[in-house]
């Protein structure tokens, strides 16, 4: 299987980080090919704007939707833009890895899904079946998510409510809209405040859950 890690987080020494080296090193020993994609250490641009494409189809005025279809169909995107559709196109299983900010993901990987998953490159704009006509039908997604705050406070009934609840926004508005089959979330709690013990089991429980695929 061909995987694509996208991971967002600053610190190289954080859990966070060695969440990630374990996923790609429990990937690689099951014999899974994987590319990464770093977006902090890549210092990917979050924001999507007229750079992104190059060669545009009205200079006049900037519309992204309509750039973004005209570059899906003549392959003008910039060029890190089209390094990461590369990627995507690559891969199987795509997972996305990162620490939860404000019940969703951090601003560098929205943009990364703002500017990657174009109209006419991840999702068919001409359509009212989007779901079922989705453009990266065939591929699996699935995120991996650590919080600060207790899993008591992401249940129903919680402060915050059901985490998986609230990242359907990603998993289905995004991914299913996609077309991709969707994983059930893999999500580390309370991590701030976890004990060494507890991170290691947790690092544990991942790789477990990544042999299994």
């Amino acid at each position: 299987m061909k995987v694509l890690y996208i991971y967002a987080h600053q610190e190289p020494t954080s859990f966070n980080a060695a969440l990630k080296d374990t996923a790609l090193s429990a990937l690689q020993e099951k014999g899974h090919e994987v590319k990464g994609s770093d977006l902090y250490a890549m210092r990917f641009k979050a924001v999507l704007d007229a750079e992104d494409f190059p060669v545009r189809k009205k200079p006049e005025v900037f519309k992204p939707f309509l750039e973004a279809i005209h570059a899906s169909k003549t392959g003008a995107f910039s060029s890190d833009i089209k390094a990461e559709m590369e990627k995507v196109e690559w891969a199987d299983l795509l997972i996305f890895q990162f620490p939860v900010y404000f019940s969703s993901m951090p601003a560098i990987m929205k943009g990364w899904i703002d500017r990657v998953f174009a109209p006419g490159f991840a999702f068919n704009p001409i359509t009212q079946s989007a779901y079922e006509t989705g453009l990266l039908k065939g591929k699996v997604a699935m995120l991996v998510a650590t919080t600060g705050a207790s899993e008591e406070w992401y249940s129903k009934g919680g402060a915050h409510g059901d985490l998986r609840e609230l990242l359907k926004c990603i998993t289905h508005c995004v991914f299913e809209y996609a077309g991709m089959e969707t994983l059930p979330s893999h999500i580390i709690y309370e991590v701030s405040s976890q004990s060494r013990e507890k991170g290691v089991w947790e690092l544990e429980r991942y790789r477990q859950n990544l042999s299994g695929l």
